[in-house]
């Protein structure tokens, strides 16, 4: 059987040369992503096209031989399979019909439009005939505490301030549009298990917004029984979490979730995570993609710290967050032969 390098180390196993992938690996600073793109004619029909979203996800791993490839997707399917309308602005992000209330809550689905998930799954099945024996296979989904934010507030926000104050002045209210989205997402992570996929992560991408009390029960304790239901299905999946911004509180998703591995975002303390995360679990990131954006001698810096501080367990070498589309294709040629040479002293 060929070796998957990254499936190998989310499994236990310490590399001496790190798996790479990058999240939002297919993405607008790709030519050929933007001409797909443009043929697709939108971001969601792009989402929707089997056909085109097997092509985007694939694209990466021919240009650059990455060790893992990401499903092309966007966490926001699951309002939209749910019966939430979502649509994308060009240039604003997305925009959805904002939940003012329970009753707005109540009138969710209570389970995922097979009409919506089932392209999806297409797509899984699509990229899994088509990519090496060598690359891992990530599906995701999007944590629901970062999903509630947009279905809140019906777009994205720097401080989350509507899904804050939701949760404040009516918790229980809250708590159930959290669980129907744990349900919503084990159900569609599951369907993209079941069509292909060799691993999952749980994008958190607004953790670190919450202090810590409503951090615990809106990121780590959802995620947690995301993770059981899953491996109660599939008991051999491995499962990356991502809370953005969690900082230190990365303990509470070591300790209290059976991920088995957590991505860094560029503001982690390297000290600590090699110190108390790396030895529990496998780590990912954290290269500040303005690092990958500036090129030269400060991604040439920025890739060795990480090699360094990270070499002596199980590392996935990725960024701290997703690629910023102007990062010219030369700088991730560049990252990718300093990581693969293991420049790190």
């Amino acid at each position: 059987m060929v070796s998957k390098p990254l499936l190998a180390v989310l499994n236990g196993e310490t590399r001496s040369v790190p798996p790479i992938w990058m999240m939002r690996q297919a993405g607008r600073y790709l030519a050929e992503y933007r001409a797909v793109r443009d043929q697709a004619g939108s971001f969601l029909n792009l989402c929707f096209n089997p056909e085109l979203a097997a092509e985007v996800t694939l694209q990466p791993i021919r240009r650059f031989g990455f060790d893992g490839a990401i499903l092309f997707s966007d966490i926001l399917v699951v309002p939209h399979a749910l019966g939430q309308e979502v649509s994308f602005e060009a240039g604003e992000g997305p925009r959805l019909d904002g939940l003012a209330d329970r009753a707005a809550i109540a009138g969710l689905a209570d389970h995922l439009s097979p009409a919506v998930v089932e392209p999806v799954y297409e797509t899984v099945a699509r990229v899994k005939q088509a990519l090496p024996a060598d690359v891992t296979f990530l599906g995701f989904c999007g944590a629901p505490w970062t999903v509630a934010t947009y279905m809140i507030a019906g777009r994205g926000g720097e401080d989350q301030t509507a899904a804050r104050l939701f949760a404040y002045r009516d918790p229980e209210g809250f708590s159930g549009l959290i669980d129907r989205l744990v349900t919503a997402s084990v159900d569609y992570l599951s369907g993209q298990v079941k069509a292909g996929v060799d691993a999952v992560q749980i994008f958190d991408t607004w953790a670190g917004v919450l202090p810590e009390e409503q951090f615990r029960r809106w990121c780590v304790e959802p995620v947690a029984r995301i993770i059981d239901a899953l491996k109660a299905r599939h008991p051999e999946l491995p499962v990356i979490a991502f809370p953005k911004g969690a900082g230190t509180r990365l303990r509470s998703i070591v300790t209290e979730t059976r991920a088995d591995a957590v991505g860094l975002d560029w503001t982690a303390d390297a000290a600590f995570v090699s110190r108390e995360i790396q030895p529990r679990v496998a780590v990912q990131g954290n290269i500040d993609p303005l690092a990958l954006l500036a090129g030269g001698e400060a991604l040439d810096r920025a890739v060795d710290a990480a090699l360094a501080a990270y070499r002596g367990g199980r590392y996935i070498f990725n960024l701290g967050h997703g690629i910023l589309p102007p990062t010219p294709v030369a700088h991730v040629e560049q990252m990718i032969s300093r990581v693969r040479a293991g420049t790190g002293s």
